[in-house]
């Protein structure tokens, strides 16, 4: 039986999204078309990184037996740059010059920078005493062969994918990118290129396509479905080819919301239809066998809402990453804020660090339709169902959003 007849909590609407929602079967995928995906199998290294000692700056390899007190002549036998082999040991009384990166030569067991010393002819004179270790990036710091580099389930960031690289690989298994279809509904829209005549052009479909590709999905946005059922149930048809469909708008209970019936008829399996949040409260969600099927408000910036806390953390999840839900940064209400209870509002701020603490400020406009304000805005306050007011100075939660640039 379809769970539809009640308003749902935020919390509740997102996990009934990602209880639906797995990762993707996975693909071999070049390392950097893999950032933004999660490793569907282990990785283990089959290089030990660095291979040897090497030195954290430009310096003297040093016994630091040799320095329990300083100053300190010493007699510099080499020099080793990056990408050479030492040809010496260092014995007593001897040194190194050595640079950043380079390997340790046998015998020494630190690094003097080279601020703290005083070239003259072949020695040296070392101004400071030295510990063992000092200024030494150990062999193994990175990887160790045949020791787990990466768990599956980590997500590929350019650092994760520097690792892989390091390892002599190019290629790795994640989870494929989802297919998703977006359209927009309704007589009232027009595309970009028409001349409007009484309309408005459809900007919903074109900012998901957007906000989809920035999530990692790979989109296709069909053409905007007219207030007519057939027309609107052959879109929808179209759509559920893919992966993930969004439909913007035709969501509520108007005469010409015909969203809702068309994806009934074509056998969707509806969860909710309604979200207690302000914007956005007309969301839907539903699924068709391996589908799954996002209604979002007409309005722009409601749209922009629901993708940023329901659909995005769904489209993370089929990318294979687990931790999805949006992320939340302490921050402090800048100014006063009311509501009535009953809805979770997410309030458009903007937010800037002072006096050590994040202060968000609420932007002029509120409403669903003006895009300006979202434009303008950093974070989303999050003003819980039960709360009436925000108060300036209160601790409040901020949600950074993934729009702006």
């Amino acid at each position: 039986m379809e769970r539809v007849a009640q308003m749902v909590s935020p919390e509740e609407a997102l996990s009934r999204v990602l209880c639906a929602t797995s990762a993707l079967p996975p693909e071999g995928a070049k390392v950097e078309e893999a950032i933004g995906r999660a490793l569907s199998f282990e990785v283990r290294a089959t290089r030990t990184l660095p291979p040897w000692d090497n030195s954290a700056m430009d310096g003297y390899a040093v016994r630091s037996e040799d320095l329990t007190s300083a100053p300190r002549r010493l007699l510099v036998v080499e020099t080793i740059y990056a990408g050479q082999l030492p040809r010496r040991e260092v014995g007593p009384g001897q040194c190194a010059r050595i640079m950043t990166g380079a390997p340790l030569p046998r015998g020494a067991d630190a690094v003097v920078m080279q601020e703290k010393a005083r070239p003259t002819g072949d020695e040296v004179e070392i101004l400071e005493p030295a510990s063992p270790r000092l200024n030494v990036r150990d062999r193994g710091e990175d990887a160790q062969e045949g020791k787990l580099l990466l768990e599956a389930g980590t997500p590929i960031g350019i650092p994760e994918a520097g690792l892989l690289w390091a390892q002599g690989l190019s290629e790795v298994m994640v989870p494929r990118k989802p297919k998703v279809a977006v359209f927009s509904s309704g007589d009232e829209l027009c595309e970009l290129e028409e001349s409007p005549d009484g309309r408005i052009v459809d900007t919903n479909s074109r900012s998901l396509e957007a906000a989809v590709q920035r999530a990692g999905g790979l989109v296709t946005r069909l053409p905007i479905a007219r207030d007519d059922p057939r027309e609107l149930e052959a879109r929808l048809r179209e759509a559920l080819s893919h992966d993930v469909v969004i439909a913007s708008a035709g969501m509520s209970v108007g005469e010409k919301d015909l969203v809702r019936p068309a994806l009934a008829a074509l056998g969707v399996r509806m969860d909710f239809f309604r979200v207690a949040i302000k914007p956005g409260k007309p969301l839907a969600f539903g699924t068709r066998a391996a589908a799954l099927v996002f209604g979002l408000p007409g309005n722009p910036t409601s749209s922009l809402v629901s993708f940023e806390l329901f659909v995005r953390p769904c489209l993370r999840r089929l990318l294979g990453i687990r931790e999805v839900a949006p992320q939340r940064v302490p921050g402090h209400a800048e100014a006063p804020y009311r509501k009535a209870a009953g809805l979770t509002h997410y309030v458009r701020v903007s937010a800037r660090w002072e006096g050590g603490r994040l202060v968000a400020r609420p932007l002029a406009s509120q409403t669903s339709g003006a895009l300006r304000s979202a434009s303008q805005a950093s974070h989303l306050m999050e003003v819980p169902s039960g709360a009436t007011q925000v108060s300036p100075g209160d601790r409040v939660d901020l949600l950074p959003v993934s729009w702006v640039a």
